[in-house]
């Protein structure tokens, strides 16, 4: 999904990166309802649906009229490919669809965004990337029962039960979390792990990071 462009829209270095990995920046959004004009937080580049060649959903997303008030860190748990590119990114992007839409029954996929092992952002649910830039809305997601309808859920490529994930997708994952907390008002306390709601082992070893996940975010928004 794409936002239309601004007449007042600047074009700057950051635009036209995002422009060129099928993103939407946050410098596209001129006078729409929830744009920041000066961010402390740059949006980082995120590929949308269309560009990793997502299919189309089951059917249509649900969006809630209501900004989300935490974000949940989850891992894939795919094996920890040592293939960092963007072609590999949109490749997972592609088999997590795959695995939650036909394996699963799933409408679409069921995390909002997706964190490869090279750093490389993604949106995985139809819309997630729109709601997030605007700020005032979000897609109900299918990543965590009973929280899919206040929580943005990031997947993070790779299994991470006994090892740590690569400086790429950790930096990458802090920007993410500094970016959306920034434009839904979450405070970075307001981040948890897939097993702080549901029994499961999901994040793994990014579970016990959170603390210092939560310090990193806050440092980035200047708190």
């Amino acid at each position: 999904m794409s936002v239309p462009l601004s007449r007042r829209s600047v074009l700057r270095g950051a635009v036209l990166l995002g422009a060129a990995a099928g993103g939407i920046t946050l410098t596209q959004l001129g006078d729409g309802q929830g744009a920041r004009a000066l961010a402390t937080v740059d949006q980082p580049v995120i590929a949308n649906c269309a560009t990793w060649g997502a299919r189309p959903p089951k059917a249509a997303m649900t969006v809630v009229q209501n900004r989300p008030n935490k974000i949940i860190v989850h891992h894939t748990a795919f094996p920890n490919t040592t293939d960092y590119s963007l072609a590999q990114a949109y490749r997972n992007s592609r088999d997590i669809q795959d695995l939650h839409m036909d394996a699963n029954g799933w409408v679409d996929s069921g995390q909002h965004f997706t964190n490869s092992r090279g750093g490389h952002l993604t949106e995985g649910r139809h819309g997630s990337l729109y709601a997030l830039v605007h700020g005032q809305t979000m897609v109900q997601g299918a990543h965590c029962v009973g929280q899919n309808s206040q929580a943005i859920g990031i997947e993070n490529d790779g299994i991470y039960l006994d090892v740590q994930p690569p400086q790429a997708l950790w930096d990458s994952l802090v920007l993410f979390c500094a970016f959306t907390c920034q434009q839904y008002g979450i405070p970075a306390s307001e981040i948890y792990g897939h097993k702080d709601f549901n029994s499961t082992q999901c994040p793994g070893l990014l579970h016990d990071r959170l603390p210092e996940l939560r310090s990193a975010v806050a440092a980035r928004l200047g708190g």
